[in-house]
């Protein structure tokens, strides 16, 4: 069954953040903010970028899935002096169900960006209608579990030797929870 096309805002807006649409000319920032910092990516799903070339593939990627889908990768900025923070977005499963998830800068740590993000994020999944938003996340990380469950989320499952996390153990299927929210 083919996905419904959605509608997506492609900017948002919370007290603190602006939360938009990854442009080709974000690479960069994106490169040098954190997705070429080891300690960053180090419980993500893909590996750190080695040059900005790896950043701007990404964002190519993000652009084409906002054009497939109306829905995708987005990127987290500072309200008050637009610094990049981090990235976050929605990835459309099925025509009810979207994964989510989110990553930052380390200089933006520990000050509640991430619970802000996802509480923005989860109001766009209730304008989608959707049904679930669920995220994986390693079971050692848990300023990520802390962040979720603040958000709502409940852990669904553990996930036995599922996911690998190529910046802890590459080629190695890792253990992952599942937390998910539904509507």
């Amino acid at each position: 069954m083919p996905l419904n096309f959605l509608a997506a805002p492609q900017t948002q807006m919370t007290e603190r953040l602006l939360i938009r649409r990854p442009r080709i000319e974000d690479a960069e920032q994106v490169f040098s903010r954190y997705a070429s910092d080891a300690a960053v990516t180090r419980y993500l799903g893909w590996p750190t970028h080695i040059d900005v070339a790896d950043t701007r593939k990404f964002l190519l990627l993000a652009q084409e899935h906002w054009e497939r889908k109306g829905i995708g990768p987005l990127l987290v900025f500072d309200r008050q002096d637009e610094q990049l923070l981090g990235g976050t977005g929605l990835e459309l499963e099925d025509n009810n169900t979207a994964a989510t998830g989110y990553v930052f800068a380390r200089s933006a740590w520990g000050k509640g960006y991430a619970t802000e993000t996802m509480q923005a994020l989860l109001g766009t999944a209730r304008q989608l209608r959707l049904a679930c938003v669920y995220a994986l996340c390693h079971p050692d990380h848990e300023p990520s579990i802390r962040v979720l469950e603040k958000c709502g989320f409940h852990q669904a499952a553990l996930l036995q030797s599922e996911t690998e996390f190529p910046n802890l153990a590459p080629g190695v299927k890792s253990d992952v929870k599942r937390f998910e929210i539904q509507f």
